[in-house]
């Protein structure tokens, strides 16, 4: 399958709220692969040159379900800084992610958060938990893992599981206040 700005669906898509399926484990060829070119897309689509060559939009995360495909799959490449201040990069193909903890401490991006299927901008704050912990299998480490995510890495996990429910993240933000004080988040 070819993934490209052409192939990813937008939120105009009736298929974009459709509730995602958990996969069979261990994975088919079929849902591997797939799994794979999700993540090609999103490493590949951060290089400029790249990504203007096979009309790629910039990206740290893609779920199946924004090419039309209603299965608990998603690939996310973030890179951040770790508690120390220190690079690193968080990389994951995971199948039947589930958030089984979060925080009570609320984060969000000051600017806003994006995504592949939402052509139009939607300005406010999603407000999201600042702390997660994730499970699922993954396939670049080919075993069941736990991941726990703070900051910037842990709202990209939710954003793309919220993909798993049909939730995209302008339905986060409060119509009526945008832009809210929220007492103790950890802002991005």
């Amino acid at each position: 399958m070819t993934i490209n700005n052409d192939t990813i669906i937008k939120d105009n898509d009736p298929r974009i709220r459709e509730q995602s399926l958990p996969v069979p484990l261990p994975l088919s060829d079929e849902d591997a692969s797939l799994l794979r070119e999700m993540f090609d897309y999103v490493r590949k689509s951060t290089d400029e040159e790249t990504a203007k060559r096979e009309n790629l939009q910039p990206a740290v995360g893609i779920s199946a379900i924004q090419l039309g495909i209603p299965k608990q799959l998603t690939a996310v490449i973030v890179h951040d800084e770790d508690k120390n201040g220190n690079e690193v990069t968080y990389q994951y193909m995971l199948a039947n992610p589930r958030i089984v903890s979060s925080s009570m401490q609320k984060a969000y991006l000051e600017s806003g958060e994006g995504c592949l299927s939402v052509p139009e901008e939607h300005p406010g704050y999603v407000v999201r938990s600042a702390r997660v912990t994730v499970k699922g299998f993954d396939l670049l480490t080919n075993k069941e893992i736990t991941i726990r995510a703070r900051g910037y890495i842990a709202i990209v996990l939710q954003h793309e599981l919220d993909h798993f429910k049909g939730v995209l993240y302008y339905d986060h933000i409060d119509k009526n206040n945008p832009t809210p004080h929220v007492d103790g988040a950890l802002v991005l």
